[in-house]
């Protein structure tokens, strides 16, 4: 019984060192990881929306909705002058939520999306983040896109990846979810 009760106090005390070395180091590079998110994101809304040189956040009470979909909003200027907009949202994939940012002019047209954090399936899902599927997003219109399963033929149709559908539809599903808030709450 004696051994038993040293065991478990050797246990006991091996995890609290381990769980208190974890926290302190989560403690320690928490801003640093923060920093660098926003770094990314600043990134990838001046890849998305080349034009803009300046971005602004907007209120997120305006684009609440969507499922969720829209998790922040960005004006983006030009010496004052209005560009665009990009919007992140965070559709489900199949391997969890994909950070997408989408780019869309003031007059309409999607100017690029860029995909951040994601889970997907190395080799079939991450090709979604690659330029021969996310490219097909460039200078379309702002309306309403679906995915299709062999060739695009139409204006407003993307090209699935294969064996990859449910990804290609999520990403679709997230640039749908910032055309619409583009279309009920920015253009003018």
């Amino acid at each position: 019984m004696n051994n038993i009760a040293k065991l478990g106090a050797n246990l006991f005390i091996i995890c609290a060192v381990a769980a208190l070395a974890l926290g302190l180091t989560n403690q320690v590079t928490a801003p640093k990881i923060e920093e660098r998110s926003i770094q990314a994101n600043n990134e990838s809304r001046k890849v998305v929306l080349p034009e803009a040189k300046e971005f602004k956040q907007l209120e997120n009470s305006e684009f609440e909705g969507n499922d969720g979909l829209v998790a922040e909003v960005y004006e983006g200027t030009n010496e004052s002058q209005l560009v665009g907009y990009t919007i992140k949202t965070l559709p489900k994939g199949y391997g969890g939520n994909i950070e997408l940012i989408v780019g869309i002019s003031k007059d309409g047209v999607i100017t690029g999306i860029n995909i951040g954090n994601m889970s997907e399936t190395p080799g079939l899902g991450t090709k979604a983040a690659e330029p021969p599927f996310k490219d097909q997003f460039n200078q379309k219109p702002a309306k309403e896109l679906s995915v299709v399963k062999g060739k695009a033929s139409g204006e407003d149709q993307i090209e699935a990846i294969s064996g990859a559908t449910i990804t290609s539809s999520a990403v679709t599903k997230g640039v749908n979810a910032a055309i619409e808030v583009f279309n009920s709450s920015l253009s003018k």
